[in-house]
């Protein structure tokens, strides 16, 4: 497997792809701010570049690549595989409703008896994230790698957009299948929050609508432990994520960030999930805390595949940038350190993360994590 990236900081200008002709990749992961995909002209320079390739990518609240972040390019990185087969579907997601349906399809799509994981990236708001993991999980039909994310807008929440081979659209969805035996794949994920004040139970939710907690309304709740900070809601939302735990099963560790506010129903629109009866618990962090938590993503990555990979992919929550400010390359910087230099790194900053939880876990859309995807092919025998 080879890889090779270029970084886009002049809008229209694509004379930078031109050093990735030559490799003629199979495939073209693009990362990019809200304007390369407005402004029109991205799919069809890339198409006409490498036409035979799959493309999938997203908007971005801000670039990742070895250079560490950047605010406003667009990071492209072809991939040439020796041994292993990609295979890319769309589909639409019309509205929230629509989040299961669409991942079911885009897994019943992708399903083989050789197929090795699947990278999905869909858009970032108007979306059930992890009824999308979910339907993508039950398309499947059996435990295959999923990791991705959901498509940023700078913190804005307002509109993202995906790309796919047929062009760019807000309201689509994208998933790479990789097919084959030689595929190594490593993966990890980690927040690095602290949870503080007590528990909440979830009294009234339907679907990523928190109604409800403790028999109170949960924006009530939500600012009264927010204070002054509750004047910059729903933005301030990402700073002060929540902590769930199942209270059926008692698995925790999935953090739910706030994407919106309804000030008539006293709700909180979250970017996954919450069933009745889960607890919930606030969290915040800080800076060296998340550093840390990147740096564990890396090394459990690593204990899942050699550090010979050719190439990571890092997708990390937006709420992580604006807790870190004008630190936000450490933890790029730290996963560097953690993988060595040979990875290519590619990525961007999200409004959602999706991978497994733990070694072998389920599928699971995480909120304010950093994860990792590392990505290589065995050598043939």
């Amino acid at each position: 497997m080879r890889v090779q990236q270029v970084i886009l900081t002049t809008a229209l200008d694509w004379g930078p792809l031109e050093a990735l002709r030559e490799l003629d990749p199979d495939g073209v992961l693009v990362f990019g701010a809200v304007s390369w995909f407005e402004q029109g002209g991205l799919h069809q320079a890339l198409r006409e570049r490498f036409p035979r390739a799959r493309l999938l990518g997203c908007s971005t609240a801000g670039e990742i690549s070895r250079e560490g972040v950047s605010t406003g390019a667009c990071v492209v990185t072809a991939l040439k595989f020796e041994r292993t087969r990609l295979r890319s579907i769309t589909l639409p997601v019309p509205g929230m409703q629509d989040s299961h349906a669409a991942g079911q399809g885009l897994g019943q799509a992708l399903a083989a008896p050789d197929l090795q994981a699947v990278l999905v990236y869909g858009p970032g708001v108007a979306v059930n994230g992890s009824a999308l993991v979910a339907g993508l999980s039950q398309g499947l039909g059996r435990s295959v790698p999923i990791t991705g994310g959901l498509a940023g807008d700078d913190g804005a929440f307002v509109r993202t957009w995906v790309l796919g081979d047929e062009g760019v659209s807000d309201r689509n969805a994208v998933a790479l299948g990789l097919y084959g035996t030689s595929l190594r794949l490593g993966h990890g994920s980690y927040g690095g929050w602290l949870p503080f004040g007590p528990v909440r139970r979830v009294t009234r939710a339907e679907g990523n609508v928190l109604q409800e907690l403790d028999g109170e309304p949960a924006l009530t709740i939500y600012k009264r432990y927010l204070g002054e900070h509750a004047k910059g809601l729903p933005a301030s939302g990402l700073l002060f994520p929540f902590l769930m735990e199942d209270a059926q099963s008692g698995a925790q560790g999935l953090i739910r960030t706030i994407l919106g506010i309804d000030e008539v129903n006293g709700s909180l629109t979250l970017a996954g999930d919450v069933p009745q009866g889960a607890q919930l618990k606030l969290m915040q962090a800080s800076t060296d805390r998340l550093i840390d938590g990147a740096e564990h993503a890396a090394e459990a990555a690593l204990a899942l595949a050699p550090p010979a990979d050719v190439l990571a992919i890092l997708v990390s929550c937006v709420g992580r940038k604006l807790v870190m400010g004008s630190r936000v390359d450490d933890e790029v910087e730290a996963v560097g350190d953690v993988l060595g230099p040979q990875p290519v790194l590619a990525g961007f900053y999200s409004n959602g993360e999706i991978c497994p939880v733990g070694e072998a876990g389920p599928c699971q859309l995480h909120n304010q994590t950093m994860t990792i995807t590392t990505m290589g092919e065995a050598l043939e025998i």
